[in-house]
């Protein structure tokens, strides 16, 4: 297991990172992988999201904000600077071909990462992602190919929470969005919180892990 630290990419360029990883581990070339990084402004649209929960399509600075329909799981999410991203990419032949495990391993994972920082966070039930009684902390959308997971999560640290007010988060009118840096009244450090999940992902799936500052 690889952790991958890519720092601030473009949504686009993520995407085919992703799409040459799941490749290369499902024909066994590579190992198993978490990429960690920050994207630019984006929305991004599952399968079957709605457009129609695209409110605004600039942002608070005036500027035009690049929707993104994608093969994942969910609705409409933003990513942005300030959120840690997550984009494990683990062969679910070899851990039972179980999904919705490994949805709800990844849900713990934040919960124990924002933990480690004094956060109470929890699951909801009938939803997906990471919640507090202050709103949505964390997205999670998924998708599969070749039984190689793919997307992941998108966890707010320090996000302009601005831009959620231009979009129905996860398709959910009205939903409240919060981040750490919020719930803490103080700036957090990204890449304390990048450490605390690759000790958490660590501990929840079970793994000999080693770390890598770049994609070669």
């Amino acid at each position: 297991m690889e952790f991958i630290d890519l720092g601030v990419v473009p949504f686009q360029e993520g995407l085919k990172i992703q799409e040459t990883a799941v490749a290369h581990i499902s024909s066994g070339h590579w190992s198993e992988r978490v990429y960690l990084l920050e994207h630019e402004h984006v929305f991004t649209l599952g399968r079957r999201g709605d457009v129609g929960n695209l409110l605004w399509e600039k942002g608070p600075d005036g500027q035009p904000v690049q929707t993104v329909r994608i093969n994942r799981g969910g609705d409409i999410t933003y990513h942005g600077p300030g959120q840690l991203v997550g984009y494990p990419h683990l062969d679910l032949q070899k851990r039972n071909y179980d999904l919705h495990r490994y949805l709800r391993d990844l849900e713990l994972c934040l919960i124990h990462t924002v933990g480690q920082f004094g956060i109470e966070a929890s699951r909801r039930e009938g939803l997906t992602g990471v919640w507090t009684p202050s709103g949505k902390l964390a997205s999670i959308g998924i998708g599969v190919r070749r039984w190689v997971t793919m997307h992941g999560f998108a966890l707010n640290v320090n996000a302009d929470l601005r831009y959620f007010q231009m979009i129905n988060p996860c398709g959910l009118p009205g939903c409240a969005v919060t981040s750490m840096s919020k719930l803490l009244n103080r700036p957090v450090d990204i890449g304390e919180v990048r450490k605390a999940f690759c000790d958490e992902f660590e501990k929840v799936f079970a793994i000999e892990t080693w770390s890598a500052g770049s994609v070669q």
